[in-house]
């Protein structure tokens, strides 16, 4: 009976040596954008949904305003699996696989409704699938950013205003056709030096989204906000490929619904805020320009294929983009 007693006591401590493989896995979720952004809100929230429904198997730590490194750094890391899980622009995404960029070309899109019809459109899961081939990471959700507006310290009516203004730009190659189309001079500065460059006139202006002006306080250092709206930008949801290709059929499904419940819920809030904020910007003294949008988008048209001015995309995935929603 004694010679029994080993076997049953390892027996019985088996499921300790089992426990590690379903033990919790804590994520990271980078992002370069502030804590008081929809963004980073919806992402917190997808930590809490994810770890509610995989029983704690996953849990994921959300690290804001460049903690983990720019938009470049971030993206370089997921396939290293040093970040599991980002926010990107559709620009910088772009660089590893082009045609993904077609959205960030300016005035592109005729407006927001349009840019919900490439959102849920074929030609979007397109892309997004060929960006998953070419990298092994998953593009898992697609949220809205904004439209794009110019801020400066001087009045801005038409394409002419632009020309030699060194003017503050992402750190990826296609926001260079914009700044091309109306001659200013592009000067890339990651995101989380912006504020700084501004204020010490380094640029003389920059461009974003209102609710990314706000939140980044860009206002403080520029009078002028122009309501330009040049692009209608979009942000991925990225997981890695470490994690996307250890995760189960299940586990993949309940990502992919977590992720996109919160784009929309991101989507809804930037839209709600944008539409406000002209006049809150006025009531904090700030000088609201509504310029010559037409000339600005005659300026930019011309370079859509031009793949000297970065369009990377097919002639065809251009025309089905300009088709949707007509």
């Amino acid at each position: 009976m004694h010679r029994l007693l080993p076997v049953a006591l390892a027996a019985a401590a088996l499921p300790l040596f089992v426990l590690p493989a379903e033990a919790q896995q804590k994520l990271k979720f980078g992002h370069v954008y502030e804590t008081n952004e929809p963004y980073h809100a919806e992402a917190v929230w997808a930590a809490g949904e994810i770890a509610k429904r995989t029983n704690n198997k996953y849990t994921m730590e959300v690290f804001p305003a460049s903690a983990l490194g720019n938009e470049p750094q971030i993206n370089q890391a997921l396939p290293l699996g040093t970040i599991d899980i980002i926010y990107t622009g559709t620009a910088f995404a772009g660089a590893s696989y082009k045609p993904l960029a077609i959205s960030n070309a300016p005035y592109i899109f005729r407006d927001f409704d349009h840019w919900k019809a490439y959102r849920d459109s074929p030609l979007f899961k397109e892309l997004a699938d060929g960006y998953d081939k070419a990298t092994g990471n998953k593009i898992v959700a697609l949220t809205y950013y904004g439209a794009r507006h110019v801020t400066a310290n001087k009045a801005i009516n038409t394409p002419a205003d632009m020309k030699g203004m060194k003017l503050r730009v992402p750190q990826a190659p296609l926001f260079l056709m914009f700044t091309k189309s109306v001659g200013a001079n592009a000067t890339p500065i990651a995101f989380a030096e912006v504020y700084l460059a501004l204020q010490q006139n380094t640029v003389d202006g920059q461009e974003n989204p209102l609710p990314t002006i706000l939140a980044k306080k860009f206002y403080e250092v520029q009078s002028h906000i122009v309501l330009s709206g040049h692009i209608i930008e979009s942000l991925v949801t990225v997981i890695g490929a470490p994690l996307w290709g250890k995760l189960s059929a299940d586990e993949k499904k309940t990502f992919e619904a977590v992720f996109a419940e919160a784009a929309g819920r991101a989507t809804n809030a930037i839209r709600e805020s944008e539409q406000k904020l002209p006049e809150e910007f006025k009531k904090m003294g700030k000088t609201v320009v509504t310029p010559d949008v037409k000339a600005f988008r005659e300026a930019a048209v011309p370079l859509h294929n031009d793949a000297n001015s970065g369009a990377g995309w097919t002639k065809d995935q251009y025309d089905r983009l300009q088709k949707l929603g007509l």
